[in-house]
């Protein structure tokens, strides 16, 4: 009883887990995108074109603007020790 206990359970789980396997064809056509167009070739290349003259290598957001200080270095140092000095700006360890 046991050698054909074993077998059942084998072959019940063989069938089912064929189940799995006969669910669609091996290349996923179920996933497949059907498109219908009027548009030509030459369309579709004329636009490509168009698009490749326009684009720009630069990523979105990428160009950092340059600014030009007429500041002198020790004038902005003496600002920035007098604005510690009125407490205008925190300096040291606060606990």
């Amino acid at each position: 009883m046991n050698k054909s206990a074993r077998f059942l359970s084998i072959a019940a789980v063989a069938a089912f887990a064929s189940f799995g396997a006969m669910a669609d064809e091996a290349d996923a056509s179920q996933f497949a995108t059907k498109f219908d167009t009027n548009r030509t070739r030459a369309e579709v290349a004329a636009e490509a074109a168009t698009v490749a003259q326009t684009r720009s290598i630069e990523p979105a957001g990428s160009r950092v603007t340059t600014y030009q200080s007429s500041a002198d270095r020790s004038a902005v140092r003496a600002q920035a020790a007098d604005a510690v000095r009125t407490g205008q700006i925190p300096s040291g360890e606060r606990g």
